[in-house]
């Protein structure tokens, strides 16, 4: 008994890697010895199988099927999805009066049994494609809670930490108080003056640097002393 080989991969990378083809042809080698069944010539086709209308897209199965025609022979096709998952793909190829066998199913299985597996492969797809939408848009909507959290918590961080930086702030300033104020008495309100007395008399500004008038201005103002 002759057939036709059939593989199919649905991009070029996987074609280029030669692993889907090689496992596909190595399964309908070893089915095809067990069967007594010769291979007289094999397709290959590097192309998508979705759609109903697939089969425009695919001329090399076009080929494969004018072939099996001419030889009044079978296609042999390691499983029923390098053919396609749709199921009304499957009713157009089987329209076409020529024999598939899958490999994987058996020769048991006749028209109806590929028609049968062929929904439920169609219905597999639809359910995986509605779980990744859900578990999609579960993620985006968890992203942006987490988002709002994050944008939540670092608010309140720069808050907590303005509050204890103000803390210091009005803690240093009421420890130099009176330095400051006779400084500012001595210099006769001069800034820069003042900061040169306070550096003169060894007290540090709020950085623990030298004072200058600006630190002398915003502990002044801090004091709500007269400037």
């Amino acid at each position: 008994m002759h057939a036709i080989g059939y593989l199919r991969v649905s991009t070029q990378e996987q074609g280029r890697s030669g692993f889907g083809l090689q496992a596909q042809r190595t399964a309908i080698e070893a089915f095809a010895s067990r069967e007594g069944i010769l291979v007289s010539k094999w397709y290959t086709e590097i192309e998508t199988g979705k759609g109903s209308d697939a089969l425009d897209r695919r001329p090399t199965l076009a080929e494969a099927l004018h072939a099996a025609k001419k030889l009044k022979a079978p296609v042999l096709v390691s499983k029923l999805d390098r053919l396609s998952r749709d199921v009304h793909f499957i009713s157009g190829l089987m329209a076409q009066r020529v024999e598939f066998i899958v490999t994987e199913l058996g020769r048991q299985a006749d028209p109806f049994v590929l028609h049968l597996f062929a929904a439920l492969a169609e219905k597999e797809r639809q359910l995986i494609s509605d779980r990744t939408k859900a578990g999609l848009a579960a993620a985006r909507a968890k992203g942006r809670a987490l988002g709002m959290t994050a944008r939540k918590a670092t608010s309140e961080q720069l808050a907590r930490a303005g509050a204890a930086s103000a803390a210091r702030a009005e803690a240093f300033a009421n420890s130099v108080r009176l330095q400051v104020e006779g400084a500012l008495t001595r210099s006769g309100g001069n800034l820069t003056r003042a900061a040169e007395l306070l550096n003169d008399s060894g007290h540090r500004s709020p950085a623990d640097k030298a004072w200058d008038r600006r630190s002398v201005a915003a502990v002044a103002r801090r004091l709500k002393l007269q400037i």
